[in-house]
């Protein structure tokens, strides 16, 4: 049981992880080409290109894709080029299954299966051991650094204080970074995200001289500065969740490389000598070789050979010029627009008129049980449920006219019944317990499936079941049915369009501003409601539907109160009065009677299942 389920999860989530890491990787590369051309350019530019790269590795495309989604479900595409969809899912998501698979009985072999089924836990064993030795490694350096923190004192006078304080002052810090003095012979460092501190070496100011002291703390400070441990900190994450990818420490080295260069930079920039500087690394390289942990900004981190040729005979690196920032931004901008354009282009579209997707070999339940449902004067029994995940193969009913299953098969609103025509009586009234079940292949297509493909299939599937076990048989025609409409009233609406915020007229808001609705006896309050849901929310309450004539595109906020009588839902004559009225009165809309053509579903046969 347990590895049929963990072959399940895999399927869905091995594609969307097999993306992403191709996604990453492709980011890396691109930044990998973008520091090359910015080779002669500052430090800073390149440090950023890897940090970005870094950080694309914790942000899946996914979610600008899905944001793409959504922005295209409003409007419907005239054209979309097949070939330009067609290479971006080849390119971006070359592990993406088709959308809407043919859900056909596969065939394998007991052991192919059971190897197959293993292999996913397998898997997660391995990266859980790798990641867990990787932490392993942080926390034993972690211990390292705590070990020689407890043992340090602070250091509140001194030279090396009165330094930190006037390079402080120089730099711009308004807090104060604290300064301690370990016994450890550790290289001076940062320590720390929020509350950084420095940690100063006992012995190691013997070895320098004032100017070589005040270059050194001027490195650190710029680690302070650029919020080098925090980016340091971000990356141990990258490198313990995908650390069996060799382009991540690859990408790690360059981030180290660079963080020191362009604190390097920063230091000869603010006027430091380069041979002094030049000599106060050499010396702090020969009290400590190198760093014990990696969130922990230093001063001997990268090629000390490579960088102190370059402190000593490099005069300056370029700016960033008009042409390279343009570039620059292009890049940002494809990286976070072609998830978006994809997602637009690559919205669902196959969709029909009545919201099904059309598959080539429509799915079916194998196993049914239809049952008469069974009083329960103990009251032991739930009553009306329905269970219908709709990316797993099974359907649960229980307490269940074969009017609701009719609805929900078919897309017909539950405060709409009147759609349903030429039913026989027992089609409301006798009440059934329903347990349905697919095979295991139809179960697994439908767990690739999103649950907005997935809806559509179950309803097929039902409108299967009903056709087999209650021999139905329905068409689709127009008639005229009682209906509303809404328009405004002789002396102009009432109404004030929602303000710019979200509050309703009781201060109450709706979520991120969207239209909301709190309805309580004989009370409607709104918030940023277009007319249209009015409309829609009134014909649940009528029984019968209310088409929006109005006019009015805007959205409003308004409190709307009548007086309700006892009964129930659907509203009786004398409460469509009183809530007719307050429409006019209180918001300057009326309701009309009238009738008009409504689609509806005409039940040609239907027969009682025989039961199992």
């Amino acid at each position: 049981m347990i590895p049929n389920y963990l072959s399940r999860i895999w399927a869905v989530i091995a594609p969307a992880l097999g993306n992403h890491i191709w996604q990453s990787t492709l980011c890396v590369l691109l930044a990998g080409l973008l520091a090359m051309i910015l080779r002669k350019n500052h430090a800073r530019a390149r440090y950023g290109l890897w940090l970005a790269a870094s950080l694309k590795f914790l942000i899946p495309f996914s979610l600008l894709v899905s944001f793409g989604n959504h922005l295209a479900r409003p409007h419907a595409l005239a054209h979309t080029e097949p070939g330009f969809v067609f290479t971006m899912q080849e390119v971006g998501q070359p592990f993406t299954p088709p959308a809407a698979p043919v859900i056909a009985p596969a065939v394998h072999a007991a052991t192919s299966l059971n190897l197959v089924h293993l292999l996913p836990a397998f898997l997660v064993a391995i990266w859980f051991c790798g990641f867990v030795v990787v932490l392993l490694a942080w926390y034993v350096r972690w211990r390292r650094i705590s070990a020689s923190l407890r043992e340090a004192t602070p250091l509140r006078a001194g030279r090396e204080t009165e330094a930190l304080r006037r390079i402080e002052e120089l730099e711009g810090i308004r807090q104060p970074i604290g300064l301690l003095l370990s016994p450890v012979s550790l290289e001076p460092g940062i320590f720390g995200i929020v509350r950084p501190i420095l940690v100063w070496p006992e012995g190691i100011s013997e070895r320098l001289d004032d100017a070589q002291l005040e270059t050194i703390l001027a490195h650190e400070l710029r680690h302070v500065r650029r919020r080098d441990n925090l980016a340091a900190a971000i990356h141990m994450v990258v490198e313990a969740i995908f650390w069996f990818h060799p382009l991540v420490w690859w990408l790690g080295a360059w981030l180290v490389e660079e963080r020191e260069r362009a604190c390097d930079e920063a230091v000869l920039e603010s006027g430091s000598e380069r041979q002094v500087y030049a000599q106060s690394i050499l010396a702090t390289c020969e009290f400590c070789l190198e760093s014990p942990l990696a969130c922990m900004s230093g001063v001997t981190g990268a090629d000390l050979k490579k960088r102190i040729v370059r402190i000593m005979t490099e005069r300056g690196a370029r700016k960033l010029d008009f042409r390279r920032k343009l570039l620059i931004g292009a890049a940002g901008l494809a990286v976070v627009a072609l998830p978006v354009v994809f997602g637009v282009a690559n919205a669902p579209q196959g969709v029909s008129s009545q919201g099904e997707i059309t598959l080539p070999t429509p799915p079916r339940f194998d196993v049914v049980s239809i049952k008469l449902y069974e009083t329960d004067p103990l009251g032991w029994r739930l009553g009306h449920t329905i269970a219908d995940p709709p990316t797993e193969g099974t359907f649960n009913a229980t307490d269940v006219t074969v009017e609701k299953l009719v609805q929900m098969a078919y897309g017909v609103q539950l405060w709409c019944p009147w759609k349903i025509q030429g039913a026989p009586n027992w089609f409301n009234t006798e009440k059934f317990d329903i347990r349905a079940k697919a095979g295991k292949a139809v179960n697994d297509e439908l767990m690739v499936l999103s649950p907005e493909q997935g809806v559509p299939v179950k309803h097929r599937m039902l409108q299967t079941l009903l056709a087999e076990r209650f021999k139905l048989a329905l068409h689709r025609e127009p008639k005229n049915l009682p209906e509303y409409v809404l328009g405004v009233a002789k002396n102009g609406p009432k109404l004030q369009e929602s303000p710019t915020g979200d509050a309703s007229p009781d201060g109450t808001k709706g979520p991120g501003g969207r239209p909301s609705l709190r309805i309580g006896p004989g009370q409607l309050v709104s918030n940023r409601l277009p007319m249209s849901d009015l409309a829609e929310e009134l014909s649940a309450w009528f029984g019968f539907p209310v088409l929006d004539q109005t006019g009015l595109k805007g959205t409003y906020n308004f409190t709307l109160e009548w007086t309700p009588d006892q009964s129930q839902w659907p509203m009786s004559e004398s409460s469509r009065s009183s809530l007719s009225a307050a429409l006019q009165e209180q918001l300057g809309l009326k309701l009309e009677s009238t009738e008009g053509p409504v689609e509806v579903l005409v039940i040609d046969h239907a027969e009682r299942p025989a039961e199992d």
